[in-house]
């Protein structure tokens, strides 16, 4: 083999990787474009599923918000519509987690077409293996836009959020065993809603989020707390709560966050640094843009590392981040000139 010949067949060889390489992380898009779903992933032996539920449409009004659900199976690599979520109407602000082979789906509020919101109690539990919807016991205290975790499949935690109008510090945790509710240590910041995090083993990360403005004009302004909480071995209502060091993404109202397991980070992807309502227009009156880095806490360090600060196809509005062998997966959301997208982006996880 010539040199020449040698150099093509290498080229040659590289491109075709890559294109192997592009075809096992594309995931088709959504049925429909939405921003704000709730999302969550469920994992059988090498079954996985990813699952989108409700949201708000592309006409961004009170009447785009819908009650549709749809699961991806990464098997068949196609989407399902299942049937929707219970309820007289969709809703945005909700969070959905994976525990004890079913999904949870809990909170978030309704819009109805005079403006008014209506914060939601409701726990609704999916099963997979029925296909079917189930009534869980409602949240002590309704919220929306909260960070959600699971702790030893078996304890959720409801970290935060908005109730009403006003951010609220509460930390609920929810038995499932036992289907009981209790509150755990509170957040020791300035309540937020709109924050991102996650949970690996007993260490909860949150981040950002949106704050109550002391000076009242504009309502809610973006908060750069961020904080690690250590859940105690032998109280889970106890969290040790510990202030970080500022976090080097340039967002901070609802990112995409998830954790993944297979290196032990929880990462952060998009968000904006504007909040906004639900139309993409921030409180300020000035329309919200999404940014393009995507960092992670690196759990068992202890520290902040930037993956990329050049993401492609950056987007907002997101209510979560699951984890696949391939990367970590933004399902929907806000693209840039507030467009909701049905787009499903793979983001790299951090190269060791």
């Amino acid at each position: 083999m010539t040199q020449k010949t040698y150099r093509f067949a290498v080229v040659f060889t590289l491109l075709c990787l890559s294109k192997i390489i592009a075809a096992q992380m594309a995931i088709p898009p959504l049925p429909a474009p939405v921003s704000n779903n709730a999302v969550a992933s469920l994992r059988a032996g090498k079954h996985e599923q990813l699952f989108s539920f409700m949201g708000i449409g592309p006409k961004k009004t009170w009447d785009a918000i819908t009650n549709d659900a749809y699961a991806f199976d990464l098997g068949s690599k196609k989407w399902t519509k299942l049937h929707p979520v219970p309820g007289p109407a969709g809703r945005i602000g909700a969070s959905a987690i994976g525990a004890r082979g079913e999904v949870l789906l809990l909170g978030g509020y309704t819009v109805d077409g005079q403006g008014d919101e209506r914060m939601v109690r409701d726990i609704s539990v999916y099963s997979p293996v029925n296909k079917k919807w189930l009534r869980g016991t409602d949240l002590p205290i309704p919220v929306a836009d909260a960070v959600v975790a699971v702790y030893e499949d078996r304890y959720l935690y409801v970290i935060g959020g908005r109730s009403g109008r006003d951010p609220i510090p509460n930390v609920q945790v929810y038995d499932i065993a036992k289907n009981h509710w209790e509150q755990a240590t509170p957040l020791p910041g300035a309540p937020v809603f709109g924050h991102a995090g996650a949970l690996y083993e007993n260490t909860i990360v949150y981040v950002g989020g949106a704050k109550t403005n002391p000076a009242g004009n504009p309502r809610y302004v973006a908060s750069d707390e961020c904080w690690v909480g250590k859940i105690d071995h032998k109280n889970v209502k106890i969290i040790h709560w510990t202030s970080v060091v500022g976090h080097p993404g340039g967002g901070q109202f609802r990112i995409a966050s998830g954790v993944s397991e297979k290196d032990r980070r929880i990462y952060f992807s998009g968000g904006t640094d504007n909040p906004y309502d639900f139309d993409g227009l921030g409180y300020d009156g000035q329309p919200a843009e999404p940014v393009s880095t995507t960092f992670d806490f690196n759990v068992k360090d202890g520290e902040w590392e930037m993956v990329t600060e050049d993401t492609a196809n950056p987007t907002m509005d997101h209510r979560g981040m699951l984890e696949i062998h391939d990367g970590m997966v933004v399902i929907g959301g806000m693209e840039k000139g507030q467009k909701v997208t049905d787009k499903v982006e793979v983001v790299p996880r951090k190269e060791k």
